[in-house]
């Protein structure tokens, strides 16, 4: 990273703190596209995680997992397929980013797992990648996606670390929503919403909530509708994503002008709306895709 070779005390850091000989991530292999490279790290205990790196102009952006597997069985995503297995401890989250070795400017833990459901090590690994006396990275840049489990909502508000936060809602309904993310039914969405937006007024932060378009179950007009009730005049924006194939074959992905057109409705409300471009497609790198493969095999070995 830029920033590594940048600052002596950040290099010191590294140094004393992430030495070959305590590493516990290793690089198994890297997938690469024209701006996407996936990378495969091998833990201590022969588990496999993935990382993304997206190139920008002037750096790029790194996709943090923050679990081995995921307990939250999102329909649209391949990452708790094989259930959970573990947390990641703070020194793993750090390493993904350190071992990639390339200018990083924005850190978004977005990758496999929940990262509320690892709170306090997701905690420190922030204070370690933000703290002068750590790797001083800007906490604009850091941003967190989840789906919302509300008494880490609640504790995230308390933090002073002042991070983006995004919010993994993809529907205006609790029946909808418990479709899509069944394993988190015993949270209300209205009380997910709340404390979203607490969190925004608390910080003065605009949170982002993610919508995952998928026509049939939270496309309908009253969907909108809920959806302006909610966050027109706040400050919010909705980032409507688009189905990255996985292995779920009953899923259907959005033709483009649906996406198009869901979000021209949404924006007849006064919402402020983004439509996200998904990249890594190719090598399955994409938001949902992140598979955990390796462990897939493994597993089936036993």
């Amino acid at each position: 990273m830029e920033r590594i070779k940048q600052e002596p005390y950040i290099r010191n850091y590294i140094n004393s703190h992430f030495t070959k000989k305590n590493l516990s991530i290793s690089t198994k292999k890297v997938y690469k596209s024209s701006d996407t490279e996936k990378y495969v790290y091998e833990l201590k205990d022969n588990r496999y995680i993935e990382t993304v790196f997206i190139k920008r102009r002037d750096g790029g952006t790194v996709c943090v997992s923050t679990q081995v597997g995921c307990p939250v069985g999102c329909i649209f995503c391949e990452s708790g397929r094989n259930g959970f297995v573990r947390n990641l401890t703070p020194s793993e989250i750090v390493q993904q980013v350190i071992l990639i070795r390339q200018k990083v400017n924005r850190i978004v833990f977005m990758g496999m797992g929940e990262p509320l459901f690892n709170y306090d090590n997701l905690i420190a690994a922030i204070h370690i990648l933000r703290d002068r006396n750590g790797l001083n990275f800007p906490t604009d840049g850091i941003t967190v996606s989840t789906v919302g489990p509300v008494k880490q909502l609640k504790k995230l508000r308390e933090e002073h670390l002042k991070i983006q936060l995004t919010i993994s809602l993809h529907a205006a309904t609790q029946a909808a929503r418990n479709c899509i993310i069944p394993h988190m039914h015993k949270y209300a969405i209205e009380d997910v919403v709340k404390q979203a937006l607490s969190y925004s007024q608390r910080h003065n932060r605009k949170v982002v909530f993610a919508y995952l378009l998928l026509p049939g179950i939270n496309d309908r007009s009253s969907d909108i509708r809920q959806l302006a009730k909610w966050f027109k005049g706040k400050n919010v924006m909705i980032n409507v994503l688009q189905y990255n194939p996985t292995s779920n074959s009953k899923i259907r992905a959005p033709q483009k002008q649906e996406m198009v057109a869901f979000k021209h409705q949404l924006e007849q409300t006064g919402l402020e709306v983004t439509m996200r471009v998904s990249h890594g497609r190719e090598i399955k790198a994409a938001c949902g895709q992140l598979a955990n493969t390796y462990n897939k095999a493994k597993k089936q070995q036993k």
